[in-house]
C-alpha cells in the first residue's frame, strides 16, 4: 500500500497513513516519541482527548491538560517493557506521561516502587522528579478513547508505534509485562511481526501466564508475562491485590536481569 500523502509527500498528522510512515523511521526513542505526540490519525480519539479537555473535572480545572497522544515512558536500554490499555481520559491526557495522575498508575507505580524500578511510590506530574529504572512503560493506543474502549481500527492504526518502540527497544529488551486482555492481545501479534516466533495456538491471557519466544538469527529470548490491569475494577475487587502485581513484577524484574540506579 502506498503511505505516502498527496503528490507523493508525506502523510500529515490527520492521515491514517501517519504512524505507518513515520514509527519505523524514527531514529530513536526520542524522535519516536515527539512523531507519537504530534499523531491525529483517529479522528475520534482526536475529537474525545480534546472535548475532554475543554471540560476538566473540578478537581483539574487549574490545570492545562495534555489533550495529545501520551508517549511511552522509560529508559530507552529498558530491559523489561510494560505495556498496558490506553491513557486514562483525565490521567494520562492530562498530564502527558503514562499512568500519571489516576488510580491505575498509583496503583502501578506504588507496586514498581516496591521492587525496586522506580525511584518514588507515586505519579502525579511530568516533572515530578519519578524516574524508572530498566522499565519503559508504554501502550498499544496512545490517546485517551472514550469508556477505555479503542476500537480495532484505532488499535491497528496505532499497531506502528508500539512496533517501533518494541524494535528500538530490542537490543535490551528480555521480558515484557502486558497488563490485560486488550493489552495481551495487542501485543502477541506486533511481537511476532517483530520476529519472535509465535506458539500456536496463542496461549490464552491469564494473570501470571508466561511465554517463552525463543531467541532467532537476529532476537534474543524474550520473555512475556500476563498481569491482570491494575483498573479501579479490578483492585477494588480484589481481582488484582497490591501483592500480586508486586510478585508478578519482581518475577519480570528477575527474568529482564539486574536494573536501578547506576545500572
Amino acid at each position: 500500500m502506498d503511505e505516502t500523502g498527496a503528490a507523493g509527500s508525506p502523510p500529515g498528522p490527520d492521515d491514517s497513513a501517519f504512524p505507518a510512515f513515520h514509527a519505523g523511521r524514527s531514529g530513536g526513542l526520542a524522535e519516536l516519541d515527539a512523531q507519537v505526540a504530534g499523531c491525529r490519525a483517529c479522528p475520534r480519539l482526536v475529537q474525545w482527548r480534546e472535548e475532554v479537555a475543554a471540560h476538566p473535572r473540578a478537581a483539574f480545572r487549574d490545570q492545562e491538560y495534555w489533550a495529545r497522544p501520551v508517549p511511552g515512558f522509560g529508559p530507552s536500554d529498558a530491559s523489561l517493557a510494560i505495556v498496558g490499555l490506553a491513557p486514562a481520559a483525565h490521567g494520562g491526557n492530562r498530564t502527558g506521561r503514562m499512568f500519571t495522575g489516576d488510580a491505575s498508575g498509583d496503583f502501578l507505580f506504588a507496586a514498581l516502587h516496591a521492587v525496586g524500578l522506580a525511584s518514588q511510590p507515586t505519579a502525579t506530574h511530568r516533572g515530578d522528579g519519578l524516574e524508572l529504572y530498566g522499565v519503559r512503560v508504554t501502550a498499544p493506543v496512545h490517546c485517551a478513547p472514550p469508556e477505555n474502549r479503542p476500537t480495532p481500527a484505532e488499535r491497528q492504526t496505532c499497531r506502528p508505534w508500539l512496533s517501533a518502540e518494541l524494535e528500538l527497544l530490542s537490543p535490551t529488551l528480555r521480558t515484557v509485562v502486558a497488563l490485560g486482555a486488550f493489552g495481551w492481545q495487542a501485543l502477541l501479534p506486533v511481537l511476532g511481526e517483530a520476529g519472535w516466533p509465535l506458539p500456536r495456538p496463542r496461549p490464552a491471557f491469564g494473570h501470571g501466564v508466561q511465554l517463552t519466544l525463543p531467541a532467532t538469527g537476529r532476537r534474543r529470548e524474550l520473555q512475556v508475562l500476563g498481569s491482570y490491569h491494575p483498573s479501579q475494577r479490578n483492585t477494588f475487587t480484589g481481582r488484582l491485590t497490591f501483592d500480586m502485581l508486586v510478585e508478578l513484577l519482581a518475577r519480570a524484574a528477575a527474568l529482564a536481569g539486574p536494573s536501578g540506579p547506576g545500572d
